[in-house]
C-alpha cells in the first residue's frame, strides 16, 4: 500500500453534466497563453484538451516531470493515413509524426518548455494503474511533484471494440499533480487479489474522474487479472 496526496487536478468530460470548478467546460476549452502560435494549429481537439487540463496544475510550479497515459493516443489519426494510402494519395510527414503516440507529449514539452523528464505510458490491459506506479516511483526517487495527464478519445468503428470493453462516447483528459506528502486529498493505492473486468484504460478513467467527484471512499478497478484500489483518507 503506498501513500500519497492528490495536490491539485482539473479534468475535460464532454456530456458530464455535473457542477464543480476542477471540470473544464468544453464549450469555453481555449488554449493556454504560454502555447506558440505557430504550434496551435498542430493541435488536435484532444490535445487541446490536454494543454487544458495540465496548464491549471502547472501554474505554481512547471519543473515538473510528467507521466503520460493513454490507450490510444490518437490512432484515428492513423486510420486516416492508412485510407490515404489506400486512396493513392502522398502522406503528409507532418501528419504523420503527428500520429504517433507520445505526439501530445512531444508538443506539450515544447508549449510548456519542459526540462523534467516525460514518460509516456500505453497500459494496454493494464488501465490506468501504470500511471500511478510510475509517478510514484518518481516521488520515491527524489522528485517534489509528478504531474499525472490521463487522456484517450473515442476510436472509429473501424477498429473492433468488443469483448474488450476499450472505448468511450467521448473524449476525456485528466490532469492531476500528485506529491508523497502536502496539502490536498490523500489517497492510499494498493494492489488486491479481487477478479475485476472494468475494462480497458479510456472507462476506467472516467471512473477515477467520477470518484474524485464523488463522496465515495474506495474505487477498485480491474481488468485481466489486475487489479487496484484508491482510497481516500
Amino acid at each position: 500500500m503506498t501513500d500519497f496526496t492528490v495536490c491539485s487536478w482539473r479534468a475535460w468530460v464532454p456530456g458530464l453534466c455535473i457542477a464543480d470548478d476542477r471540470l473544464i467546460n468544453p464549450a469555453e476549452i481555449g488554449l493556454p497563453e504560454c502555447v506558440p502560435k505557430l504550434l496551435q494549429r498542430r493541435l488536435s481537439p484532444l490535445a487541446k484538451a490536454v494543454f487544458n487540463v495540465a496548464e491549471p496544475c502547472l501554474k505554481e510550479e512547471k519543473a515538473l516531470p510528467v507521466v503520460f497515459s493513454s490507450a490510444h493516443g490518437e490512432i484515428c489519426k492513423s486510420l486516416v493515413m492508412l485510407q490515404t494510402i489506400q486512396a493513392g494519395q502522398e502522406l503528409s510527414p507532418t501528419a504523420f509524426s503527428l500520429s504517433v503516440h507520445n505526439a501530445i507529449a512531444g508538443l506539450f514539452s515544447i508549449a510548456f518548455n519542459i526540462s523534467q523528464e516525460i514518460t509516456v505510458i500505453a497500459p494496454g490491459q493494464e488501465g490506468i494503474a501504470p500511471a500511478f506506479i510510475e509517478a510514484l516511483g518518481i516521488l520515491q526517487e527524489g522528485a517534489d511533484q509528478v504531474l499525472i495527464i490521463l487522456y484517450d478519445e473515442p476510436i472509429a468503428d473501424f477498429y473492433p471494440v468488443a469483448p474488450f470493453n476499450l472505448n468511450t462516447s467521448s473524449p476525456c483528459a485528466l490532469g492531476l499533480k500528485i506529491a508523497l506528502t502536502g496539502n490536498g486529498q490523500p489517497l492510499k493505492l494498493c494492489r488486491t487479489n479481487q477478479s475485476r473486468e472494468d475494462g480497458e484504460h479510456p472507462v476506467q478513467l472516467l471512473a477515477l474522474i467520477r470518484f474524485f467527484l464523488s463522496e465515495d471512499r474506495l474505487l477498485s478497478l480491474g481488468n485481466k487479472g489486475h487489479c487496484w484500489t484508491w482510497q481516500k483518507n
